[in-house]
């Protein structure tokens, strides 16, 4: 059996009571008190994740611009030095090989944050596209095991990371401290003697902070936001709330929304795929998809009448036929409801459209509705 790997943070979360799963390879905190306290801490207060096992790729060099344009479906070249965008990496039939964020860090360098499960194909795929553009001025490298990460995220966070993180960015971009960062922008600060990578993303919804360094800074990070925010009400929070929450705002998650075989289109982030940027892994696909297209999509739904909450592989039934699947499920904290993503025929994606999802052998009435299903009041 091979060996989980473990975070830098892993003696932290055993201290805090964490209780650990295998994630994606790894051994991480699913949760520490509840699934739903953790949730409801970062949407009404601050909560803090590991993000250590998230992927990150560095790429480099004259020609990396023109490489990532070809190999990743958003326009690249919209990216100043100190700015991040979400995209995706499609093979040539439009499937997803991953969904990622990339940021402009200066002129020619680019670091990627990929899916952790995902890294090693994702970098021979790079790999094997580095000479897509005919160019040699590019370099790839995994740069997974240089860093950790964390995540702080929730509406009053930005009350307090300023003290954490004092002082203004030396990188690329120029801000004077880190609340000064707007969304998606990225600056290097220094810390504890150290230097960090702040951004202002996240995977849950609310406004956030996401910070990248060597192991004993982020470490230290760690435990100066849990320290200045415990008056604010901040919680270490695990996988579960991570997953509640982005479900709660539909992101997509590889490997339940996204995969090989489903395009971007098909999952509803068409916004993500800029066809008129030129050629790209998968563009003649998506273009027809565009024009013509698909036969599935992936619907939000929220359960309408009393029963379990809804999870992945579930039947979807619409007028007595089995005609899809749940791919992501959950009882809201949120809402107090049950609430879910699928994928069925596109004749039945329209928001209204009366489902039923099968729970363990029953079939429970549920509605199509409108992403995301959950929006701050």
């Amino acid at each position: 059996m091979q060996m989980l790997k473990r975070t830098s943070l892993y003696e932290a979360h055993k201290k805090l009571g964490g209780k650990l799963i295998e994630f994606g390879g790894w051994e991480m905190p699913v949760q520490y008190t509840s699934i739903t306290d953790e949730h409801l801490a970062v949407r009404n207060a601050a909560g803090i994740f590991d993000i250590s096992h998230m992927g990150e790729v560095t790429v480099s060099g004259a020609g990396a611009t023109d490489y990532l344009n070809r190999t990743l479906t958003n326009d690249i070249r919209k990216l100043t030095p100190g700015l991040g965008q979400y995209t995706l990496m499609c093979n040539e039939r439009g499937g997803v090989i991953d969904d990622l964020y990339a940021y402009r860090l200066s002129g020619d360098v680019y670091l990627l944050i990929i899916n952790a499960s995902r890294i090693d194909d994702d970098i021979a795929w790079l790999h094997a596209q580095a000479g897509f553009t005919g160019r040699t001025e590019v370099s790839v490298s995994n740069a997974s095991h240089n860093y950790d990460a964390v995540a702080v995220q929730g509406p009053r966070v930005k009350e307090f990371i300023d003290g954490c993180i004092p002082g203004a960015s030396t990188s690329a971009l120029r801000v004077g401290k880190v609340t000064d960062l707007k969304k998606n922008e990225i600056g290097g600060f220094p810390f504890a003697g150290a230097s960090v990578l702040v951004s202002r993303t996240g995977y849950t919804g609310e406004d956030g902070f996401e910070i990248i360094g060597r192991e004993d800074s982020i470490a230290k990070v760690w435990d100066a936001l849990l320290e200045a925010g415990r008056p604010f009400g901040i919680k270490p929070c695990g996988l579960g709330a991570r997953d509640t929450l982005r479900t709660e705002v539909c992101y997509p998650l590889y490997g339940h929304e996204l995969d090989e075989r489903t395009t971007p289109i098909e999952a509803g982030l068409g916004f993500f795929v800029a066809l008129d940027k030129g050629e790209f892994n998968g563009r003649a696909v998506l273009a027809q998809q565009k024009v013509s297209g698909t036969a599935k999509k992936c619907v939000a739904f929220k359960m309408t009448d009393k029963s379990a909450p809804p999870r992945p592989h579930y039947p979807i039934w619409v007028n007595g036929a089995a005609v899809g699947e749940v791919v992501s499920g959950t009882q809201s904290p949120s809402l107090n409801n049950g609430i879910g993503m699928g994928y069925v025929p596109t004749e039945f994606a329209k928001a209204g459209t009366a489902i039923e999802i099968e729970i363990r052998g029953r079939r429970s009435s549920a509605v199509v509705v409108q992403k995301p299903i959950y929006r701050r009041p």
